[in-house]
């Protein structure tokens, strides 16, 4: 992978965002996209969308949510520590004793996640995750009021980490679901620019998707697209504990994921798993027999329908602060998209069966 696309991939790592329009995202979306597109807008929910060849009659649309699971400041007391509510699918067992950052008005604000030591817990507490309510965030403040000068109810939060090379080409950090995503559809876009396209290509970094899928569901309907691909992160399985009887087999380095499923257009399936094969780049498959939950979702049932199908790159970890992927599986699913939408036929039909 290139050295420029490591460094943007770091950047949106360490950009705080859970809701998706916080904190200059936005900006560093649209400059990164500015140069590999034709028309690059934003929505008013905070959606980025970089369009290619946007004459076309077919419109592609590339899904990739630049939010993130994180907190909420819901009540400052007396003593200064501050309750915290999560926003998105946040697991209590792993937040526990994290540094954090409070995104204020004035700034950030460091903090730490505490709770009772384990020494003045009862033995049957112990081993036990505690319920967010019974934890806090210690700032250092002495009462409400001095804590109430840096923060205020409705700031959001994050856990204060970053991206960190491991070894074999793999990457740890928070908000890989789905800032890998959101890279991929980037670096699609860019391996796109100069190649001549039959469709026009809508690039979205969507917004809200943990608590709703919106950001997808509001720009599905501007743009109204013939062929919607979600890129999001997918249940690695490669990891003591993991249950490819419940998830499949799905390991970091093999390639990203495609999946067949309701929520996936079997006709859109079969074309990118051929369009893989010829190219020669790895992939593996998912079942899906319900709804994936994914930006797909929304896609599919915009308006009249959208031909839709979702691509993943296996993630261990998911929704922790040490989330880890393969560069290569990322590098491999943007090199799988730009080539299958240089190949698309804009005379081809999605319809199952016909």
């Amino acid at each position: 992978m290139q050295k420029e696309s490591i460094d943007f991939l770091r950047q949106l790592i360490g950009i705080a965002s859970p809701s998706g329009f916080e904190w200059g995202i936005q900006g560093i979306l649209k400059k990164r996209m500015t140069p590999l597109c034709d028309e690059v807008r934003a929505d008013v929910h905070g959606n980025v969308i970089g369009v290619i060849n946007p004459k076309a009659p077919v419109r592609v649309m590339l899904s990739g949510h630049c939010d993130e699971i994180g907190l909420m400041i819901v009540h400052v007391e007396e003593r200064g520590f501050l309750s915290f509510a999560a926003v998105g699918g946040v697991d209590t067992a792993v937040i526990s004793g994290q540094r954090v950052k409070i995104h204020s008005a004035k700034g950030a604000v460091f903090g730490v996640i505490g709770r009772k030591p384990i020494h003045m817990l009862e033995p049957e507490e112990r081993g036990k995750a505690l319920k967010m309510h019974e934890l806090w965030i210690d700032i250092g403040a002495k009462n409400r009021k001095e804590a109430e000068k840096h923060v205020s109810v409705g700031d959001y939060v994050t856990i204060d980490v970053g991206l960190e090379l491991m070894l074999n080409d793999l990457v740890a950090g928070r908000g890989f679901d789905d800032r890998a995503g959101a890279f991929v559809v980037v670096e699609t876009l860019r391996r796109l620019k100069g190649r001549k396209l039959k469709v026009g290509v809508y690039g979205v970094t969507t917004v809200q998707e943990e608590i709703g899928l919106r950001g997808a569901r509001t720009s599905a309907f501007g743009i109204d697209p013939h062929v919607g691909i979600a890129v999001d992160v997918g249940f690695a399985s490669d990891y003591p504990g993991g249950d490819v009887k419940r998830t499949g087999e799905c390991k970091l380095g093999k390639g990203p994921t495609l999946h067949r499923g309701p929520n996936i257009n079997p006709v859109l399936a079969r074309l990118m798993e051929s369009s893989a094969k010829k190219h020669k780049i790895p992939f593996q498959i998912t079942a899906e027999p319900g709804a994936t939950g994914t930006d797909a979702n929304a896609m599919q049932i915009n308006r009249s329908g959208v031909a839709a199908a979702l691509i993943s790159i296996p993630n261990r970890y998911m929704h922790t602060a040490v989330e880890v992927i393969s560069l290569e599986d990322l590098d491999n699913t943007s090199r799988l998209l730009a080539d299958f939408i240089t190949d698309m036929d804009p005379q081809q039909k999605y319809i199952p069966g016909m």
